[in-house]
């Protein structure tokens, strides 16, 4: 496994030294990894200090929610290793003054042993100490009692009230009560979708099989309490509100908050997909959903995965995390719009291509419809070969999105077609609508300038067909800018609509001249295998790019190839 990394033993130090280089509010002590708050007060006038910590490699836990509002200081051990006792004790003299400590652990033994030692050797130094375990994970509910749990994600909720009550002035008890409550409150369960590498051993923890997750995990690469299958993503979701909902036994009517958390290596996209799920899941159990956060704010390394956290709130703890913090990786609202996706009209489309509107006869319309229907059926069924092409030579999202294009085909209505302008026109709508990227526009421009030049017949012919198709063709090296030879869907469409042309004008029939139009785009597919790119994403790869076809040749190839039975 490659990494970002010098010295292994050294990359606790190195990191901390970047992330207090990059944050101007805190400072790093000289003789422990301890990150505490820039320009404190003088001891005596110090509010109570909220302390937390534990291994590294859960960032941005914990450095990075040290500043005002939330941690005085971040004491950081080595990766998945708790923190000594002599830096806590560190941490404590750096950031507190008579007004004491709140040491903020997760239940892990290394945590609490040197957590606790460094709170009584505070005390005996005259400076008050109190702490609070964590112990947030429902997935151990039915193994061990619940002060035996781990602490995981929910963690993070507790910082922020402690942060904040501290901020506001309160004393020691106060705060440690009002923590206390906080983390009674929550209920978090995670997946992990695979293991996550160490820097010292750079081996991952443990590996799953493609058809295998892991459900019930903590957050130092250990094993979850379940494997199990994949599962879609709101299936899966819905798995983990339950064991959480059951366990803090929550009913229709209560206020809750949610966090949504990634493990450390997956993208917001997913996590939005988890979040969406998750605020779906507590609104069909009659919660009220008062905040939502979504994002990594306690990871485990790289860890493929998330978890979700639920946590009761009142008027009193709502205004606790509603307080403002100068903390870059706490996301200050949270305020969630749970009915966000119900969707805002956009304005009218306008309609279709305005032409000449006829009534096709039935057959006709059928022929058309199956036509399209097979074009369709034969890009859905290619999705994995355009896909493996796409990913060699760009971004990999081809076979995707003409997948979303054919499923987008086969929706069409029956009514949609008075006639063959119409419907190429409603298909230039269909596609725009269904392909993302460059591949839209591009058909839908060609589409839109066929439709018209057919508008020009009552009852279009093979001639009328052929010139349509070549004004499509040249519409899309128009939007482009590209030319045959440059390695774009054009070295087929191009060969293909002169070998029609040639052909109809030929008076060859009909049938004949398809087939050496799907014989020039397959010809002309293949050839971009040696060609140089010279637009779009491929043209960065330059001669990286060479050796297979480009994608959009061959699916320009494989639709027309389908079209073959039904011109006659």
């Amino acid at each position: 496994m490659k990494k970002l990394l010098n010295d292994p033993s050294r990359v606790v130090r190195e990191m901390l030294e970047g992330l207090a280089m990059l944050a101007p509010d805190t400072a790093l002590l000289h003789d422990a990894n301890v990150v505490v708050q820039r320009g404190l007060p003088a001891p005596h006038a110090r509010r109570v200090a909220v302390i937390s910590g534990g291994g590294s490699g859960h960032e941005p836990a914990h450095a990075g929610y040290v500043g005002e509002g939330m941690l005085a200081a971040a004491v950081c051990g080595e990766v998945f290793t708790s923190p000594s006792t002599d830096a806590v004790l560190a941490a404590i003299r750096a950031s507190a003054g008579p007004n004491g400590a709140l040491l903020v652990v997760k239940n892990y033994t290394g945590d609490r042993l040197n957590f606790g030692l460094a709170a009584e050797l505070a005390r005996a130094e005259g400076i008050p100490v109190e702490v609070v375990v964590v112990a947030d994970d429902v997935s151990l509910r039915n193994t061990v009692e619940r002060g035996r749990r781990r602490g995981i994600a929910g963690t993070v909720f507790v910082h922020k009230v402690a942060g904040a009550a501290a901020a506001a002035n309160r004393t020691l008890d106060e705060v440690a009560a009002l923590a206390r409550e906080a983390a009674d409150a929550i209920g978090t369960m995670g997946v992990a979708l695979d293991g996550c590498t160490l820097p010292a051993t750079r081996q991952a923890s443990f590996s799953l099989a493609d058809d295998e997750i892991e459900l019930g995990l903590g957050i130092h690469g250990e094993k979850g309490v379940q494997r199990t299958q994949p599962m879609p993503a709101d299936e899966l979701t819905e798995t983990l509100l339950t064991v959480i909902a059951d366990d803090l036994q929550l009913v229709n009517g209560e206020r809750v908050v949610l966090l949504v958390n990634g493990l450390g290596a997956t993208p917001p996209m997913e996590l939005a997909v988890v979040a969406r799920a998750a605020i779906n899941g507590l609104r069909r159990r009659g919660l009220v959903i008062e905040r939502a956060w979504c994002g990594t704010l306690l990871s485990a390394l790289n860890m493929p995965g998330c978890s979700i956290s639920v946590m009761r709130v009142d008027d009193a703890r709502l205004a606790l995390l509603d307080a403002p913090t100068r903390v870059a990786a706490w996301r200050d609202t949270g305020r969630v719009n749970v009915d966000g996706a119900v969707g805002v009209a956009s304005h009218a489309d306008g309609g279709a291509v305005a032409g000449v509107v006829t009534a096709m006869r039935a057959e006709q319309r059928s022929t058309l419809q199956h036509s399209f229907d097979a074009a369709a059926r034969a890009l859905i069924d290619a999705e994995a070969r355009l896909t493996d092409l796409d990913s060699k030579a760009g971004d990999g999202d081809l076979g995707s999105s003409m997948k979303r294009a054919g499923e987008a085909v086969l929706a069409m209505p029956d009514t949609a077609w008075p006639s063959e302008a119409d419907a190429l026109a409603e298909l230039a709508v269909t596609l725009r609508r269904a392909i993302a990227g460059s591949s839209g526009p591009f058909y839908a421009t060609a589409l839109l300038r066929a439709s018209r030049r057919l508008a020009e017949s009552r009852a279009p012919s093979a001639s009328d067909w052929a010139d349509a198709f070549d004004l499509a063709v040249s519409a899309i090296a128009e939007l482009g800018g590209a030319q045959p030879g440059e390695r774009t869907m054009l070295d087929a469409l191009r060969p293909a609509a002169d070998a029609f042309s040639a052909a109809v004008r030929a008076g060859w029939p009909l049938a004949d001249a398809w087939a050496v139009t799907v014989e020039a785009a397959k010809k002309g597919a293949d050839a971009t295998a040696s060609m140089m790119p010279r637009v779009g994403r491929a043209s960065y790869l330059g001669e990286r790019a060479v050796g297979e076809p480009d994608g959009g040749a061959v699916a320009a190839a494989c639709w027309l190839r389908a079209l073959t039975p039904f011109v006659r």
